[in-house]
This record gives C-alpha cells, sequence and structure tokens, in this order.
C-alpha cells in the first residue's frame, strides 16, 4: 500500500496496532473492533465490508522494517488532532476488550499517548472510564466481598 489511509482508515490500524502489541490478537479484541466501527460516530460513512481490508493493510505494514513506528507516525499525522482522545479511547477500548491487559499492551499505549502528545490526566480519564466500562459484575462483585 503506497497511498496514505484515510483517518478512518488510520484509525482502524490504531486499533490493529494495539491489539497485536502482545502479538495475539483476541477474538474479543477483534470482535471490539468490528463492533466500535458499528457503533462509534468517527466512523460514521465508513464502508464496513472494509475492515478486514484495513486491518490486514495495517499487518503488511506492520511487517516491514520500521513497521511499528509507520503505522504510528501515519496514524499521528492523518487522524486529526481534534481527534486524538478519541483514538486513544478507541485504542483502550480495544485493549480492555479480552479483561486483561498484557504489559506489551500498556507499552504500546504509552507509546501511543506520547506519540498523539496526549496531556497525562486525559489519558487517565480515558483509560478509567475504560475499566468503567468493561468492567464485569463477576468481577465487582469479588472485589466487594
Amino acid at each position: 500500500m503506497n497511498e496514505k489511509p484515510s483517518p478512518q482508515e488510520a484509525l482502524v490500524y490504531l486499533m490493529v496496532i494495539v491489539s497485536a502489541a502482545d502479538r495475539d490478537m483476541t477474538d474479543a479484541e477483534l470482535g471490539s473492533i468490528g463492533r466500535l466501527v458499528r457503533t462509534v460516530p468517527v466512523f460514521d460513512g465508513f464502508d464496513q465490508e472494509s475492515i478486514i481490508r484495513t486491518a490486514q493493510e495495517c499487518q503488511k505494514l506492520l511487517q516491514q522494517e520500521d513497521g511499528p513506528e509507520r503505522v504510528l507516525d501515519l496514524v499521528r499525522d492523518t487522524v486529526p488532532a481534534i481527534l486524538y482522545d478519541t483514538a486513544y479511547a478507541l485504542a483502550v477500548d480495544v485493549v480492555a476488550a479480552d479483561l486483561y491487559v498484557e504489559p506489551e499492551e500498556m507499552r504500546m499505549l504509552q507509546i501511543v499517548r506520547r506519540r498523539l502528545k496526549l496531556e497525562p490526566l486525559v489519558a487517565a480519564a480515558i483509560e478509567r472510564a475504560a475499566r468503567a466500562r468493561h468492567r464485569t459484575m463477576e468481577a465487582a462483585l469479588r472485589v466487594d466481598q
């Protein structure tokens, strides 16, 4: 792929790169990407049939030399700055989808935060909101006991 992705495709790239950070894209993470593309307003007008193709294009880029850096640069340079917090929220939701955050995924989120120059309090609020959204009743009851 030589052409620059659309901003919506770049958001899919970001979700793919955080999901693949631990070298294991779980069914929960893949399902989360699909659900987010179908339901989040930033994807209005995006061809949902192209999710798999877009993810495959991202995976090809990731396999190239300096692939992760190139993908993150594409995201930063393609997504409008006003949507950086939205991009980070999407990335955090994908990582939280399987209810366990691997160390590699945490590291990737740190890299994304720096690359997008997100303020620490904004990033912390996004992460806290994701924890609240993805918490299960079972987990909540275990903590309460």
